[in-house]
């Protein structure tokens, strides 16, 4: 009886040892924050959502370590709170907004990620930023333009980079500076983009700015996203041959539209685009001199060093992460900007409390010099009203500052040079 009395204190003892071991997280489980990343590593897009993956990584190392010589918020200190280091776990939206909403779920529900950075694609920003909305978790996004997205109401949704409603009135206000001081006789504009969420939305706010600015659209052509064929848009394009274009093509289907344009031997007296393949270096290496006289909304480029000072140290670590021959572009660097923002608010909040750290988010104007307009500040719906970007032209390869004025640094080459130029 004894013996039996023995074993049955011994494994009490030992049931409650053990559950006490479950009870009790590690000391390494507290001091984790998981922050998820959800960018298109597959598909049309796969390079410039690989890149901002980088970039998010980038982020995350200059915060979990101690760069005493780097000129930006956190990085001589190590971690966050005393002690806690991120932890990053990437998720692959493919470009599809239902998979970017299921991943999403998966990172929340089984991954158990604080929040979420992402993810490129307005398309799929608006369904996984919805996801977040419900849970009341926060949701950064770096690049996603659609303006649509900080109109919706949400108090867990903060973007950093401008929106296509900015872009769009900056492309008129460039059409009338060319017209004014330059008499470029710019009137008609046509519109190419993807029949997306961003596509679409950029459009929208296109026709708008040209018709409230007395410009006249003379074409609207949407496209399938990851297109294999771009003949019919373009020959419907030179049909009309309007003075301007803005297109709104991603990735490959830029490269495929300005190859098809040089095929036909058009161009526009001026092409402006939103935040596309345009801004991508790798597209811009791959066209060559195809790639000149295009121009853009443009928020970080190599040749902008000189406005941008303390990006050059960040970007040797992001360049160990990724291609070590490509630069920050502008969509890559937002994704940073976005993790920076987020590890100061709950630096500065001392609490991982969502309420808190949402508020803290929206009442403070954030250091940013990774970012072209050096602050951060969020209006109601998470729309930064600092952000800002130029318009660059591509000469030679190199993205040249052309508006606006008091940060130019090069004239604007109008009309685009002939594909058949000598």
């Amino acid at each position: 009886m004894k013996i039996v009395l023995k074993r049955i204190v011994f494994l009490g003892v030992g049931l409650i040892f053990t559950l006490g071991l479950m009870a009790v997280p590690s000391s390494a489980e507290e001091k984790v924050i998981k922050i998820g990343t959800l960018f298109p590593l597959t598909g049309s897009c796969a390079l410039a959502g690989q890149r901002c993956q980088a970039s998010v990584d980038t982020a995350v190392d200059v915060i979990n370590n101690v760069y005493a010589d780097i000129d930006v918020p956190l990085a001589a200190q190590k971690g966050l709170l005393d002690g806690y280091r991120i932890e990053v776990v990437h998720a692959d939206h493919q470009g599809k907004p239902d998979v970017g909403k299921s991943e999403a779920e998966r990172l929340f529900n089984q991954e158990k990620v604080y929040a979420i950075i992402g993810s490129y694609n307005s398309a799929v920003t608006k369904p996984a930023s919805f996801v977040a909305e419900r849970k009341k978790k926060i949701f950064m996004c770096g690049c996603s333009s659609s303006a649509a997205l900080t109109k919706r109401g949400y108090q867990y949704f903060f973007r950093m980079a401008p929106t296509d409603e900015t872009e769009s009135l900056e492309f008129v206000e460039v059409m009338k500076w060319l017209n004014e001081k330059h008499e470029k006789g710019l009137v008609t504009v046509g519109l190419i983009y993807e029949n997306s969420e961003f596509g679409k939305h950029a459009a929208d706010e296109g026709k708008k700015a040209v018709k409230d600015n007395g410009f006249k659209v003379v074409v609207d052509i949407p496209f399938n996203p990851g297109a294999t064929n771009l003949n019919s848009e373009v020959q419907t394009l030179k049909a009309k041959n309007p003075d301007v274009v803005f297109g709104a093509c991603l990735g490959g289907d830029y490269t495929l539209w300005v190859k098809t344009m040089k095929q036909m031997n058009w161009l526009p007296k001026v092409a402006l685009n939103y935040c596309t393949g345009y801004q991508d270096p790798v597209i811009t290496k791959q066209l060559g001199d195809d790639a000149n006289y295009f121009m853009g909304g443009t928020g970080y480029s190599p040749e902008f060093a000189g406005l941008m000072p303390a990006v050059a140290a960040v970007e040797k670590i992001y360049m160990q992460k990724t291609d070590p021959s490509v630069p920050f572009d502008s969509d890559s660097i937002q994704e940073a900007v976005a993790m920076l923002i987020l590890a100061q608010a709950i630096e500065k909040a001392g609490t991982l409390d969502y309420e808190k750290v949402k508020e803290t988010l929206y009442a403070n104007t954030w250091e940013s010099p990774l970012s072209l307009g050096g602050k951060v500040a969020f209006s109601p719906g998470g729309q930064n009203i600092m952000a800002k970007s130029l318009i660059t032209q591509l000469q030679n390869g190199s993205y040249k500052r052309i508006y606006p004025l008091d940060l130019a640094d090069t004239k604007p080459v109008v009309p685009m040079t002939s594909w058949n130029r000598p």
